[in-house]
């Protein structure tokens, strides 16, 4: 199995090829505004913008809302400035969309729509081509409705477009030097909600604090998924047995979180793990069929 995985991994003609292919659809679109985030991906497609369309021809637009970490914030600002690009903060309004905050399947879908369509209006007013996004060709087999409100606003999808995968985008961003080349996995906080649990700024606001407390103690890695009363830590499976000897401080800190249980799951970390209980639902709560591409993490 290893030998097949190895086999079919792109050569590095078939990467440099899928990059350069990359760069050409960024000279297409000219000027850009780019779908921030501070991730892996979208930092990649910044940089990449950044140098082969020039500084000035890239905006950065990060969308602020509860959903999202200040410790992410503040990673987007540092990032921009090493890259000279210019970045605005876009508050974004899915709290008020009480489709999004029923939070049903496609609750990505919502949040998307409300984004890129502030950052479309956005591109149009200061005069750039293009809205690019950093869903890359790993995010077309997974189930993420926001990749559907993309393409019904125009938004281009250069990493996914030439095929580039997470992890070539990790392989091309430490060629760069970029410090996200080795970032863990992340996603909006609301995902760590299960589907048909509303979703409420509080509740986002609980999930963040009680994932910093276990990122203070040392792990990289971590999901706190909320159900209600309960908080069930995802670590990597390596991780386990440091967070289990670290049980008595990370339940009286996620007890103050507000948590009156605190499990650990011993599957450990996955991304995308909400989704797993997707085949339960009842079909008038999922808009699209498992393996429908979405909302991509960048």
């Amino acid at each position: 199995m290893e030998k097949a995985m190895r086999d079919n991994r792109p050569s590095e003609v078939q990467i440099q090829a899928r990059m350069e292919k990359c760069r050409g659809i960024l000279r297409q679109c000219w000027r850009v505004v780019v779908a921030f985030s501070a991730g892996v991906d979208s930092t990649y497609v910044l940089a990449l913008a950044a140098e082969t369309l020039g500084a000035d021809n890239v905006l950065a637009a990060i969308g602020v809302s509860p959903s999202l970490p200040q410790r992410e914030l503040a990673s987007a600002h540092d990032l921009a400035r090493r890259f000279g690009v210019e970045l605005i903060e876009i508050p974004t309004g899915e709290l008020e969309n009480s489709q999004y905050v029923a939070n049903p399947a496609n609750r990505c879908y919502f949040c998307k729509h409300d984004l890129f369509t502030r950052l479309t209006s956005l591109a149009k007013t200061r005069g750039f081509a293009a809205v690019v996004s950093g869903a890359n060709a790993d995010d077309a087999g997974d189930f993420r409705p926001g990749l559907k409100a993309g393409a019904e606003l125009g938004v281009r999808n250069p990493l996914m477009e030439t095929g580039l995968s997470k992890a070539d985008i990790r392989e091309l961003s430490r060629r760069m030097g970029l410090p996200t080349w080795d970032k863990p996995a992340m996603a909006c906080l609301a995902s760590r909600v299960p589907y048909g649990h509303a979703i409420t700024a509080e509740r986002l606001a609980r999930i963040e604090r009680a994932e910093q407390a276990i990122r203070d103690m040392g792990f990289r890695q971590v999901r706190v998924r909320d159900h209600d009363t309960v908080a069930r830590i995802e670590v990597p499976i390596e991780d386990l047995p440091r967070l289990l000897g670290a049980r008595l401080a990370v339940v009286s800190e996620l007890r103050k979180c507000g948590y009156t249980f605190v499990s650990m799951d011993l599957s450990g970390f996955r991304s995308g793990s909400a989704n797993e209980a997707l085949p339960t639902l009842q079909p008038e709560k999922t808009a699209w069929p498992r393996g429908h591409a979405g909302e991509a993490t960048t």
